[in-house]
């Protein structure tokens, strides 16, 4: 079946929206992305980006060639041949999946559904999403999914600063409502992506994508309670996993950190294990690795607070200095940033918190700015914590001029430094 090569219309054009709808429109296609934020489709459509994965030469290029546009009219919805849903899929007050995105985006689809249409939800969530909640939803207006209209599951990869896997060259898992809906949306990103992998359901292809994620947080949650543990026996974390990592079979590198940040990792497992409890089935073992990764924050607290003590300080008044707050290295995305609740708990003991991120300038939660890193600056810091090792950091600086540093992500130990006022994870 030949690739759409009109209109495609991607909902939601943030992280893994935009992304998506530029490399659809290098690929040939016209794409138009719908958002409710006026200021963002403002600046798309003057070819200004807002997303550091996706470059703003490239943006107005193919603004100015007439390939992409944005939108805050659903209206615009009705025109295309195919509707990608790329929108958040946070959690509620109580850890419960939050779809408000995805109904509002739904609702906007089904007002504006004709036949023909072919609709695939990125959404990262739970197993059954796209049949109990979207096919009901676009059901309405009197039109049969399978039937009428084509309706899909292919969950986003996006991995934002990574540069060797792009949207291109990540396969993407593709399952449809009925074998001819996962045809007919495979054909939309076909010149997009480089390979879609199909699968029997929209479940299951739900159910691949939180597998992903939870291997990784389940796994990071062992090195973090390994890193507990070598604490109080006096060994190195580090050296233990480079040490395992030289065998060539059966072992996979994981590092321990500060906790679990951005939209899937820290989310995605209470999306399945709720949907698990639906099914009475329970997930201690997921349940309990999430518990690990949410008390990292406070442990690395502690861990401050100890490195204060050891030399006569008080977190009390004491003077941190946070290196990196953003999620992940050489990024400024703060999506449930661990840094975030370091820096609360830091405040809340009466420490006086400065920040230097050269990826965000401004943290709005706490109403810092960051602070240009400089001898005298490091000098003047009871202790240094390593929250985020971004690469643009001149950490021999760091070494050499603070009192202590805490360093949680290893970037003193990658590049050969360290000393007696270095203490790590």
């Amino acid at each position: 079946m030949p690739p759409v090569q009109r209109d495609v219309a991607v909902v939601g054009a943030g992280y893994v929206g935009l992304p998506l709808a530029v490399r659809l429109a290098e690929a040939g296609r016209s794409v138009v992305c719908l958002d409710p934020d006026a200021a963002k489709m403002e600046r798309l459509n003057g070819g200004d980006s807002y997303i550091e994965d996706v470059a703003s030469a490239d943006l107005a290029r193919l603004v100015g060639e007439g390939r992409l546009a944005g939108t805050t009219d659903e209206s615009d919805l009705r025109d295309a041949d195919a509707i990608l849903i790329c929108v958040p899929t946070p959690l509620a007050a109580h850890r419960e999946p939050d779809l408000g995105a995805v109904r509002a985006a739904t609702a906007a689809v089904a007002r504006n559904l004709r036949k023909g249409h072919v609709v695939v939800l990125e959404s990262t969530t739970y197993p059954g999403t796209t049949r109990e909640v979207l096919q009901p939803m676009l059901e309405e207006g009197g039109l049969t999914a399978g039937v009428d209209f084509h309706l899909a599951m292919s969950p986003e990869r996006i991995d934002p600063g990574r540069t060797d896997f792009t949207v291109r060259t990540t396969p993407k898992v593709m399952g449809g409502i009925t074998d001819a809906c996962a045809e007919r949306a495979a054909a939309v990103y076909a010149g997009a992506v480089d390979d879609v992998v199909r699968v029997s359901s929209p479940e299951a292809a739900e159910l691949a994508k939180l597998l992903e994620n939870i291997f990784r947080t389940v796994n990071i949650a062992l090195v973090n309670e390994l890193a507990m543990l070598c604490d109080h026996m006096g060994l190195d974390v580090w050296e233990v996993i480079d040490a395992a990592a030289t065998k060539p079979f059966g072992f996979m590198r994981f590092e321990p950190g500060p906790g679990l940040g951005g939209h899937c990792l820290p989310i995605d497992p209470f999306y399945l294990t709720w949907k698990a409890r639906e099914h009475g089935v329970s997930t201690e073992f997921i349940e309990l690795a999430g518990k690990v990764n949410e008390h990292m924050p406070h442990y690395c607290v502690d861990r401050v607070a100890r490195l204060l003590n050891d030399r006569a300080t008080s977190v009390r008044g004491a003077d941190v200095l946070v290196l990196g707050v953003a999620y992940k290295a050489d990024v400024g995305d703060m999506r449930e940033s661990p840094a975030l609740p370091i820096i609360e708990q830091l405040v809340e003991r009466g420490a006086r918190v400065r920040y230097h991120d050269p990826h965000v300038p401004h943290l709005a939660e706490t109403g810092l700015d960051s602070q240009a890193l400089t001898a005298d600056g490091v000098a003047a810091a009871d202790c240094v914590v390593i929250v985020t090792g971004h690469a643009d950091v001149d950490y021999a600086l760091v070494v050499d001029r603070a009192a202590a540093v805490l360093d949680l992500r290893n970037a003193t130990g990658r590049r050969g430094l360290g000393g007696p006022n270095v203490d790590r994870l």
